[in-house]
């Protein structure tokens, strides 16, 4: 939009140099969506270990490969680890880092006689947790088997914090309201209890009445509620819920 604005007779930022890209987070040079990715897994371990002593993480280290005459193949990578270096550095801080890797994962695993499922989109503790599984109970012993299987999903929800009206004009020259995370007095994502549908939380709005999602699948259940009929619950920008 910015782009766009520059080619009107209208007054705008001038273009500068993205100096973001060059930002310093504690010595490491990091892109701001190479920061972005890692400080999301960063927040989930702070967020457990407020609800569990935590005293070690063991995470499965990947290593990238680099090729030998291949500039831009090495020069994609290196965002990558310097932002895993840069999350170890961080994950220290909260306690102790044990690292593994893939293949001494794959042993234990089938050491216990566990099977990961090939099938990403399955919601299925196999698909995803197993190896985690089997990392925890490599520090903590006792176990043979998982004795607790649910998978609780964390989703990021998505606003449009900065975009104020559509990039293309409606009938008229008119263009309509895009963007903003407010919907009549409720921050988009809030918890709120409906009277009728119960649990969900805050999307957009349109004149009087807001729409709800489903808490379970993001949803939207409706458009027409009324801000009256909806009891707020807490502030939220994830999405949580349990297979």
């Amino acid at each position: 939009m910015r782009r766009t604005r520059r080619n009107r007779n209208t007054p705008y930022r001038k273009c500068r140099w993205n100096r973001s890209t060059r930002a310093n987070y504690d010595g490491f040079k990091l892109a701001p969506s190479t920061h972005a990715r890692w400080d999301f897994k960063l927040r989930i371990a702070k967020w457990l270990g407020k609800l569990y002593p935590i005293s070690c993480f063991v995470v499965e280290d990947i290593k990238a490969e680099t090729k030998k005459g291949c500039k831009k193949w090495n020069t994609s990578f290196s965002p990558m680890e310097n932002g895993k270096r840069w999350f170890y550095q961080e994950l220290g801080k909260l306690g102790r880092v044990e690292t593994k890797q893939g293949f001494e994962t794959f042993a234990m695993r089938n050491q216990m006689g566990l099977k990961k499922l090939k099938d990403k989109k399955s919601k299925s503790f196999y698909a995803h947790c197993v190896d985690s599984w089997t990392l925890a109970n490599w520090f903590v012993g006792g176990h043979t088997k998982p004795d607790f299987e649910q998978v609780t999903c964390i989703t990021p929800l998505q606003f449009k914090r900065r975009q104020l009206h559509k990039l293309q004009e409606a009938a008229g020259g008119i263009r309509k309201r895009e963007g903003s995370t407010n919907s009549l007095g409720f921050k988009r994502g809030s918890l709120v209890k409906h009277i009728k549908i119960g649990l969900a939380y805050v999307g957009g709005f349109i004149k009087d009445r807001i729409s709800l999602h489903s808490v379970q699948t993001g949803e939207r259940l409706g458009q027409n509620f009324k801000p009256e009929e909806c009891t707020f619950l807490a502030h939220s920008s994830w999405r949580v819920y349990a297979t």
